[in-house]
Protein backbone atom coordinates (compact mmCIF):
# COMPACT_ATOMS: atom_id res chain seq x y z
CA UNK A 1 0.00 0.00 0.00
CA UNK A 2 1.23 3.47 -0.67
CA UNK A 3 2.47 5.49 2.16
CA UNK A 4 -0.28 7.62 3.33
CA UNK A 5 -0.56 10.91 5.97
CA UNK A 6 2.44 11.08 8.30
CA UNK A 7 4.24 7.87 6.60
CA UNK A 8 4.51 10.15 3.41
CA UNK A 9 5.98 13.01 4.93
CA UNK A 10 8.42 11.00 6.73
CA UNK A 11 9.19 8.59 3.46
CA UNK A 12 9.52 11.95 1.53
CA UNK A 13 11.60 13.39 4.08
CA UNK A 14 14.31 10.30 4.24
CA UNK A 15 14.70 10.42 0.17
CA UNK A 16 15.59 14.14 0.61
CA UNK A 17 17.70 13.57 3.36
CA UNK A 18 19.58 10.56 1.45
CA UNK A 19 19.63 12.76 -1.62
CA UNK A 20 21.16 15.54 0.61
CA UNK A 21 24.00 13.00 1.63
CA UNK A 22 24.64 11.95 -1.90
CA UNK A 23 25.12 15.42 -3.23
CA UNK A 24 27.63 15.92 -0.05
CA UNK A 25 29.39 12.46 -1.21
CA UNK A 26 29.69 13.32 -4.81
CA UNK A 27 30.73 17.10 -3.98
CA UNK A 28 33.23 16.27 -1.77
CA UNK A 29 34.82 13.33 -4.12
CA UNK A 30 34.77 15.82 -7.16
CA UNK A 31 36.81 18.36 -4.56
CA UNK A 32 39.02 15.64 -3.95
CA UNK A 33 39.66 14.71 -7.62
CA UNK A 34 39.92 18.40 -8.79
CA UNK A 35 42.34 19.18 -5.62
CA UNK A 36 44.33 16.12 -7.26
CA UNK A 37 44.28 17.44 -10.53
CA UNK A 38 44.95 20.92 -9.55
CA UNK A 39 48.14 19.67 -7.63
CA UNK A 40 51.96 21.23 -8.03
CA UNK A 41 54.42 18.80 -7.31
CA UNK A 42 57.38 20.25 -5.31
CA UNK A 43 59.88 19.44 -7.82
CA UNK A 44 58.45 21.73 -10.97
CA UNK A 45 60.90 24.54 -11.17
CA UNK A 46 60.33 25.72 -14.57
CA UNK A 47 63.11 28.26 -15.68
CA UNK A 48 62.66 31.26 -16.95
CA UNK A 49 64.89 32.51 -20.07
CA UNK A 50 67.81 34.75 -19.48
CA UNK A 51 66.76 37.40 -21.47
CA UNK A 52 69.78 39.82 -19.96
CA UNK A 53 72.28 37.45 -21.88
CA UNK A 54 70.11 36.28 -24.66
CA UNK A 55 68.38 37.81 -27.65
CA UNK A 56 64.71 36.92 -28.12
CA UNK A 57 64.46 34.13 -30.21
CA UNK A 58 68.26 32.79 -29.85
CA UNK A 59 69.00 29.36 -28.61
CA UNK A 60 70.50 27.92 -25.85
CA UNK A 61 74.65 28.89 -25.37
CA UNK A 62 74.82 25.24 -23.51
CA UNK A 63 73.65 23.80 -26.92
CA UNK A 64 75.78 25.81 -29.27
CA UNK A 65 78.89 26.70 -27.30
CA UNK A 66 79.03 23.26 -25.03
CA UNK A 67 76.82 20.23 -26.35
CA UNK A 68 77.54 20.51 -29.54
CA UNK A 69 81.34 21.04 -30.00
CA UNK A 70 81.59 18.20 -27.40
CA UNK A 71 79.62 15.74 -29.25
CA UNK A 72 81.18 17.33 -32.86
CA UNK A 73 84.71 16.34 -31.49
CA UNK A 74 83.55 13.39 -30.35
CA UNK A 75 82.11 12.69 -33.74
CA UNK A 76 85.62 13.37 -35.71
CA UNK A 77 87.44 11.56 -33.57
CA UNK A 78 85.92 7.98 -35.08
CA UNK A 79 86.38 6.16 -31.12
CA UNK A 80 84.04 5.57 -28.89
CA UNK A 81 82.95 8.50 -26.80
CA UNK A 82 80.89 9.62 -23.85
CA UNK A 83 78.20 12.71 -23.58
CA UNK A 84 77.42 14.27 -20.17
CA UNK A 85 74.43 16.19 -20.22
CA UNK A 86 73.72 18.41 -17.31
CA UNK A 87 69.88 18.44 -16.82
CA UNK A 88 70.48 22.27 -16.08
CA UNK A 89 71.56 22.66 -19.73
CA UNK A 90 68.78 20.87 -20.92
CA UNK A 91 66.33 23.15 -19.12
CA UNK A 92 68.46 26.15 -20.85
CA UNK A 93 67.73 24.34 -24.28
CA UNK A 94 63.91 23.89 -23.85
CA UNK A 95 63.35 26.84 -22.09
CA UNK A 96 64.63 28.88 -25.17
CA UNK A 97 62.36 27.20 -27.34
CA UNK A 98 59.60 28.53 -28.88
CA UNK A 99 56.66 28.28 -26.92
CA UNK A 100 53.87 28.00 -25.35
CA UNK A 101 52.64 25.32 -27.98
CA UNK A 102 48.93 24.75 -28.80
CA UNK A 103 47.49 21.53 -29.43
CA UNK A 104 43.86 19.78 -29.61
CA UNK A 105 42.67 23.80 -27.57
CA UNK A 106 45.39 22.82 -25.03
CA UNK A 107 48.27 25.61 -24.46
CA UNK A 108 51.16 24.35 -23.66
CA UNK A 109 54.51 26.21 -21.68
CA UNK A 110 56.94 26.37 -18.72
CA UNK A 111 58.51 23.19 -19.44
CA UNK A 112 60.87 21.77 -16.92
CA UNK A 113 63.04 18.64 -16.98
CA UNK A 114 64.72 16.89 -14.28
CA UNK A 115 67.26 13.55 -14.25
CA UNK A 116 66.23 11.03 -11.58
CA UNK A 117 68.34 7.76 -11.20
CA UNK A 118 67.23 5.94 -14.14
CA UNK A 119 64.18 8.21 -14.89
CA UNK A 120 64.09 11.39 -17.42
CA UNK A 121 61.07 13.69 -15.95
CA UNK A 122 59.66 16.08 -18.08
CA UNK A 123 57.00 18.43 -16.50
CA UNK A 124 55.15 21.35 -18.17
CA UNK A 125 52.09 23.78 -17.60
CA UNK A 126 49.00 22.85 -19.29
CA UNK A 127 46.28 25.40 -19.93
CA UNK A 128 42.59 23.78 -20.74
CA UNK A 129 40.37 26.47 -21.38
CA UNK A 130 41.87 28.99 -18.43
CA UNK A 131 42.24 26.28 -16.40
CA UNK A 132 46.04 25.36 -15.39
CA UNK A 133 47.57 21.60 -14.32
CA UNK A 134 50.67 20.44 -14.49
CA UNK A 135 51.96 17.49 -16.58
CA UNK A 136 54.53 15.10 -15.49
CA UNK A 137 55.64 12.24 -17.42
CA UNK A 138 58.53 9.93 -16.36
CA UNK A 139 60.55 8.09 -19.10
CA UNK A 140 62.99 4.81 -18.97
CA UNK A 141 65.25 5.26 -21.29
CA UNK A 142 67.05 1.76 -22.14
CA UNK A 143 68.99 -0.09 -24.63
CA UNK A 144 68.23 -4.14 -24.78
CA UNK A 145 70.81 -7.25 -25.57
CA UNK A 146 70.23 -6.61 -29.52
CA UNK A 147 70.95 -2.75 -29.14
CA UNK A 148 67.57 -1.10 -29.73
CA UNK A 149 66.23 2.21 -27.63
CA UNK A 150 63.09 1.82 -25.52
CA UNK A 151 61.79 4.99 -24.51
CA UNK A 152 59.62 3.52 -22.17
CA UNK A 153 56.93 5.52 -20.80
CA UNK A 154 56.55 5.19 -17.01
CA UNK A 155 53.98 7.00 -15.68
CA UNK A 156 51.84 10.08 -16.54
CA UNK A 157 50.10 12.19 -14.16
CA UNK A 158 47.95 15.41 -14.14
CA UNK A 159 48.87 16.94 -10.83
CA UNK A 160 48.96 14.31 -8.32
CA UNK A 161 46.67 11.89 -10.14
CA UNK A 162 48.43 9.15 -12.06
CA UNK A 163 46.27 8.72 -15.64
CA UNK A 164 49.23 6.25 -17.13
CA UNK A 165 46.98 3.85 -18.81
CA UNK A 166 44.29 6.26 -20.27
CA UNK A 167 47.44 8.33 -21.30
CA UNK A 168 48.70 5.80 -23.28
CA UNK A 169 45.66 4.68 -24.85
CA UNK A 170 45.28 7.82 -26.21
CA UNK A 171 48.82 8.57 -27.27
CA UNK A 172 48.14 5.24 -29.05
CA UNK A 173 45.28 6.15 -31.14
CA UNK A 174 47.18 9.47 -31.49
CA UNK A 175 50.24 7.64 -33.42
CA UNK A 176 47.87 5.41 -35.48
CA UNK A 177 45.66 9.03 -36.84
CA UNK A 178 49.05 10.59 -37.60
CA UNK A 179 50.65 8.05 -39.33
CA UNK A 180 47.11 7.55 -41.76
CA UNK A 181 46.66 11.45 -41.68
CA UNK A 182 50.34 12.55 -42.87
CA UNK A 183 52.91 11.14 -45.40
CA UNK A 184 55.45 11.08 -42.63
CA UNK A 185 59.86 9.55 -43.02
CA UNK A 186 59.17 6.70 -40.62
CA UNK A 187 63.50 6.54 -40.77
CA UNK A 188 63.57 10.00 -39.49
CA UNK A 189 64.43 10.41 -35.71
CA UNK A 190 61.87 12.52 -34.81
CA UNK A 191 59.45 9.47 -35.97
CA UNK A 192 61.15 6.70 -34.60
CA UNK A 193 61.49 8.40 -31.32
CA UNK A 194 57.96 9.22 -31.37
CA UNK A 195 57.00 5.76 -32.30
CA UNK A 196 59.13 4.44 -29.53
CA UNK A 197 57.20 6.57 -26.60
CA UNK A 198 53.68 7.13 -28.18
CA UNK A 199 53.50 3.23 -29.69
CA UNK A 200 56.44 1.53 -27.53
CA UNK A 201 58.35 1.10 -30.51
CA UNK A 202 62.63 0.26 -29.94
CA UNK A 203 64.66 1.78 -32.46
CA UNK A 204 68.23 1.52 -33.72
CA UNK A 205 69.23 4.61 -31.99
CA UNK A 206 71.52 6.11 -34.72
CA UNK A 207 72.71 9.46 -35.28
CA UNK A 208 74.32 10.86 -38.95
CA UNK A 209 76.09 14.31 -39.05
CA UNK A 210 78.10 15.20 -41.73
CA UNK A 211 78.26 12.22 -43.36
CA UNK A 212 79.46 10.19 -40.33
CA UNK A 213 76.99 7.96 -38.32
CA UNK A 214 77.20 7.10 -34.61
CA UNK A 215 75.17 4.91 -32.32
CA UNK A 216 74.42 5.42 -29.06
CA UNK A 217 75.75 2.11 -27.41
CA UNK A 218 74.27 3.39 -23.58
CA UNK A 219 72.22 5.84 -21.38
CA UNK A 220 72.74 6.16 -17.93
CA UNK A 221 70.40 8.56 -16.19
CA UNK A 222 71.58 9.65 -12.77
CA UNK A 223 70.50 12.35 -10.72
CA UNK A 224 71.40 16.07 -12.36
CA UNK A 225 72.81 14.43 -15.55
CA UNK A 226 72.17 12.49 -18.21
CA UNK A 227 75.76 9.98 -19.45
CA UNK A 228 75.46 8.90 -23.23
CA UNK A 229 78.04 6.73 -24.41
CA UNK A 230 78.52 6.62 -28.65
CA UNK A 231 80.51 4.25 -30.82
CA UNK A 232 81.27 4.43 -34.65
CA UNK A 233 78.50 2.94 -36.85
CA UNK A 234 78.62 1.88 -40.64
CA UNK A 235 76.31 0.09 -42.70
CA UNK A 236 78.45 -2.87 -42.19
CA UNK A 237 78.26 -3.02 -38.59
CA UNK A 238 80.04 -0.94 -35.68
Amino acid sequence: MPAKGPDLIISKKSRAKRLVRWLIIDFIVAAAVFGLLKYRPGRYNPLSPDFDNYEPGQVSLYLTHKLLPQFNEGLQRRKPFELVVAQDGVNDIISHANWPIQSEGILLYSPAALFTDGLVVLMGTADVKGVEFIITIEIGPEIDEKGLLHLKVIKVKVGAMNITPLAKVIAKKMYTERLAAFDVDEKAIQTRIAASLLNDEPFEPVLEVDGKKVKVENIAVNQGQLNVRFVPYSKHGL
